[in-house]
């Protein structure tokens, strides 16, 4: 490469009212992904220039978070279970049922993305051009 390609691009107009830390942390934001950088589109709106990255969604089935987030309604139902009185007195005794509709809701979900993880693992995958 000549000493010309090496130089840096001349900044965009956005990048003009950066000031030069922003514009290297920016940089090194997008020299750091190991796929190269996702394609920037830039989209005005008003005086405001917003900046998004093309980049594909992650491919999370959800089983794991639903099973993590009713396992904690769990353990809060039967941590309250001791509590019950004071919770009755306090008129606070929703608290407990809070929790163990967390808890069965949670149980309704798990078995919603196992089935949408298993359905997902049927469908083709899409080829790419």
């Amino acid at each position: 490469m000549t000493q010309d390609e090496q130089a840096a691009p001349e900044p965009r107009r956005a990048d003009r009212r950066l000031g030069h830390r922003e514009r290297e942390r920016l940089e090194r934001a997008a020299r750091r992904h190991e796929l190269g950088r996702p394609d920037i589109t830039e989209l005005e709106i008003g005086k405001t220039t917003h900046r998004m990255a093309e980049v594909e969604p992650m491919d999370v089935d959800g089983v794991r978070t639903m099973v993590v987030g009713t396992i904690l309604w769990a353990v809060l139902a039967v941590a309250l279970i001791p509590f019950l009185g004071t919770l009755r007195e306090n008129h606070r005794d929703w608290w407990f049922w809070v929790a163990v509709a967390g808890f069965g809701l949670g149980s309704i979900g798990i078995e919603y993305c196992r089935r949408r993880r298993r359905a997902l693992a049927r469908r083709p995958r899409a080829t790419a051009d």
